[in-house]
C-alpha cells in the first residue's frame, strides 16, 4: 500500500459517506480534482444481504484511473467474509471494514463503531477477516466507543492484525462530527503502526490539512464534508505541497458544481421525481451553502420545486466572488476545525 502514497507529500484520499460516495459525486468531484485514492460508501453486509448495485457503479464504472477500496459494515462474521471474496471478484485495490459509523441505528446492531465497545470480539472479527482476504485489508476506525482513553487497548489489536492501512477518524462515537480532533491520538498510532496510517476529521481547507500533517506525521488525510463543501480540495492541498499554483473558485463555480451535481443525480435516479429531487439536492446543498450566508441558506431549506431551488441558487450564486476558504467557525457542520490552526 505504500506504492499508492506519493514521496513528497499525504496521500490524499476521498472519505466514504453515505448518500455521497457513490459515481454520480466521483464524477463530479473528477471534474475539479481527484483523491490518490476512494473508499466507496459502505456496503451492508448481513446474512441476507447482496452487494449494492448503485455502490458498484463506483467501481466498475469509475473512470478516474484512481484505485478503489470497497467498504464493509456489519458483525456477521461468516457474512462478512462472502461478501468480501464477492468484492474481490471487482476490479477493488482492497476490501476496508467501517468502525467508525455512529449512527445510532448502526451501533444498536453492533456494527460501525458499536463494534469498539467489545474489543474481544473486535479481535476475534480482525483476524478472522485479515485470514479470509488475500489481498489489502484496510480499517476505518473512531478513537473509541465513549471516550479516547479506549483507543490504546485497541490500537493494540490493530497492531497484531496486519493491517494494509489504518485510518483513523479522530474522535470517538459518541461524539459523531463536533468538537475537535485528538490530533495526539493520530501522532500515536503513526508511531507504532506498521502500516501507512491516515488522518480523517476536520479537514476543511489547505491550512487545516497542512496543519493536521504537521501535527501527526499522518501518511495520508482524508477528506469527507469538506470535499463536498469544496470540490477542489485535493488539488488545492496537492498544490500546497507541490508549489504549484492554487486554484481560487468563485461562487459562479460553485453555481456549475451545483449544477452538475444536479444533472448527475438526476441521471442515476432510478424513478425521478423533480420535486423530490429538489430535496435530495437540499440535504448535499446544506453543505455547500453553509458560510455563503444565511439569507441563502434559509432560503434552499424553505425550497420546494426546482424553479425555486434554481432561483434561490443563481440569485445568490451566480457572480465572480471569490468563495470563503473555510466555513464559520461556529459552524455545526464542520465542528472544531480551528483547534487545528491554534484556535
Amino acid at each position: 500500500m505504500r506504492e499508492l502514497i506519493p514521496s513528497h507529500r499525504p496521500a490524499l484520499v476521498l472519505a466514504p459517506m453515505q448518500d455521497v460516495t457513490q459515481l454520480p459525486f466521483i464524477k463530479v468531484l473528477a471534474k475539479r480534482s481527484l483523491p490518490d485514492w476512494f473508499v466507496t460508501e459502505y456496503f451492508r453486509v448481513h446474512p441476507d444481504s447482496k452487494l449494492n448495485k448503485h455502490l458498484l457503479r463506483a467501481i466498475t464504472e469509475n473512470e478516474t484511473n484512481r484505485p478503489v477500496f470497497a467498504q464493509m459494515i456489519g458483525d456477521d462474521l461468516p457474512s462478512l467474509i462472502r461478501a468480501a471474496g464477492e468484492l474481490a471478484d471487482y476490479p477493488i485495490e482492497g476490501i476496508d471494514l467501517n468502525l467508525g459509523c455512529p449512527a445510532p441505528i448502526v451501533c444498536r446492531k453492533n456494527a460501525g463503531g458499536g463494534l469498539l465497545r467489545d474489543p474481544e470480539r473486535l479481535k476475534h472479527l480482525l483476524t478472522a477477516l485479515r485470514a479470509a482476504i488475500p489481498g489489502r485489508f484496510t480499517v476505518k476506525t473512531r478513537l473509541g466507543f465513549a471516550e479516547s482513553g479506549e483507543f490504546s487497548a485497541l490500537l493494540e489489536i490493530f497492531q497484531g492484525i496486519g493491517l494494509d492501512g489504518l485510518t483513523i477518524h479522530a474522535r470517538t462515537v459518541k461524539q459523531g462530527y463536533q468538537g475537535a480532533v485528538a490530533t495526539d491520538r493520530v501522532r500515536e498510532a503513526v508511531g507504532v503502526m506498521d502500516c501507512p496510517v491516515v488522518a480523517n476529521g476536520n479537514i476543511v481547507d489547505v491550512t487545516t490539512g497542512r496543519a493536521y500533517h504537521a501535527l501527526t506525521g499522518a501518511a495520508g488525510l482524508m477528506v469527507g464534508r469538506g470535499a463536498i463543501r469544496n470540490p477542489w480540495v485535493f488539488a488545492q492541498l496537492a498544490a500546497a505541497w507541490e508549489g504549484g499554483p492554487q486554484n481560487i473558485p468563485t461562487h459562479r463555480n460553485l453555481l456549475v458544481y451545483i449544477e452538475d451535481l444536479y444533472a448527475e443525480l438526476a441521471a442515476s435516479a432510478e424513478r425521478f421525481c423533480p420535486n423530490g429531487h429538489v430535496q435530495r439536492m437540499k440535504r448535499t446543498v446544506g453543505y455547500i451553502s453553509h458560510g455563503l450566508g444565511v439569507d441563502f441558506e434559509y432560503e434552499i431549506r424553505r425550497c420546494r420545486t426546482p424553479d425555486e431551488f434554481w432561483a434561490i441558487c443563481r440569485a445568490h450564486l451566480d457572480h465572480d466572488g471569490p468563495l470563503p476558504v473555510r466555513p464559520p467557525e461556529d459552524s455545526g457542520l464542520f465542528s472544531g476545525f480551528t483547534a487545528l490552526l491554534g484556535g
